[in-house]
């Protein structure tokens, strides 16, 4: 009678293989088709703007804090190496555009100085991010 108990156990077991292989390739699935923001690693205050448009393809994002502080992929960089960050980051998206996250209170020397860095690059579609 034991023998017969221990057969009917066996077959009642579930094999959770098919499920674990599914739950393993959803996941793959998410994370290929998932998309990640960037970020500059410091918070700005953007100027409001009331003609501000959405901007798709921003893949490259330079900060500008009110102190003159540059900031790309949360490092801060001296001006002179905004140029080489762009063109490293542009080889990695050749279809990116270039958005300055300039602080109210930053000047607009340091801005011109990244904007024209980028265009020294080789990225013309340079904008600046506002506040809506």
């Amino acid at each position: 009678m034991r023998r017969h108990t221990a057969r009917a156990e066996e077959e009642q077991s579930i094999d959770l293989t098919p499920m674990l292989d599914v739950v393993f390739i959803m996941l793959i699935f998410f994370i290929v088709t998932a998309s990640f923001i960037k970020e500059t690693g410091i918070e700005v205050n953007r100027p409001d703007a009331s003609t501000a448009q959405s901007k798709d393809n921003a893949s490259i994002l330079v900060a500008v804090n009110g102190n003159g502080e540059i900031w790309i992929d949360k490092r801060r960089i001296d001006v002179r190496a905004v140029r080489s960050n762009i063109e490293r980051l542009r080889a990695e998206n050749p279809e990116g555009a270039v958005v300055i996250q300039a602080d109210e209170k930053a000047t607009a020397d340091i801005i011109i100085k990244v904007m024209d860095a980028a265009r020294e690059a080789g990225v013309f579609d340079v904008s600046l991010a506002t506040e809506d």
